[in-house]
């Protein structure tokens, strides 16, 4: 009988090529397939677990619109709340507690209050976080006093566009 020599010593390739191909056209089809969900700016997402009937509001809530204006460098260069120019973010706090009150409970005029901030592209960003902070609460006498929750923004635009 003659002995089989075993080729045991010669090794197996795979070919590799085509499972890179299959993972990179998937890749490409989640990435194409993808939807980017632009954020609304809603800071508030508590939900209430059942509520009864809204009853018609009786007391109209006005807009209110905040401009941050930018200067050449980024930093802030004025402050208009509705047309009218407010100084610092102070008195911005100060005119928001006169329109919507101190009072926080449920249903108060601070809780149905929508602020819109307008802010200007190159502004830089701490400023923003200044007048959010300004308008969502303060703390007096230890205690913190919420006024408005709902906050959005107007999308940016480009200088020159």
């Amino acid at each position: 009988m003659a002995k089989r020599e075993s080729k045991l010593s010669d090794k197996i390739e795979i070919n590799m090529t085509p499972m890179i191909d299959v993972v990179f056209q998937l890749m490409s089809f989640f990435m194409c397939t993808l939807k980017i969900v632009t954020p609304e700016g809603d800071f508030d997402i508590r939900m209430p677990l059942a509520a009864a009937a809204a009853a018609p509001d009786d007391q109209q809530v006005p807009p209110v619109r905040v401009k941050l204006s930018a200067g050449p460098d980024g930093a802030l260069a004025a402050i208009v709340m509705n047309g009218t120019t407010v100084s610092d973010f102070d008195e911005l706090r100060k005119k928001v507690v006169a329109i919507v009150g101190t009072d926080a409970g449920p249903n108060s005029l601070a809780e149905k209050t929508e602020l819109e901030l307008d802010c200007d592209y190159a502004l830089k960003y701490s400023n923003v976080v200044k007048a959010i902070s300004a308008v969502s609460g303060t703390v007096q006498n230890g205690q913190i006093i919420e006024m408005i929750k709902k906050i959005k923004f107007t999308p940016p635009k480009k200088p020159g566009s």
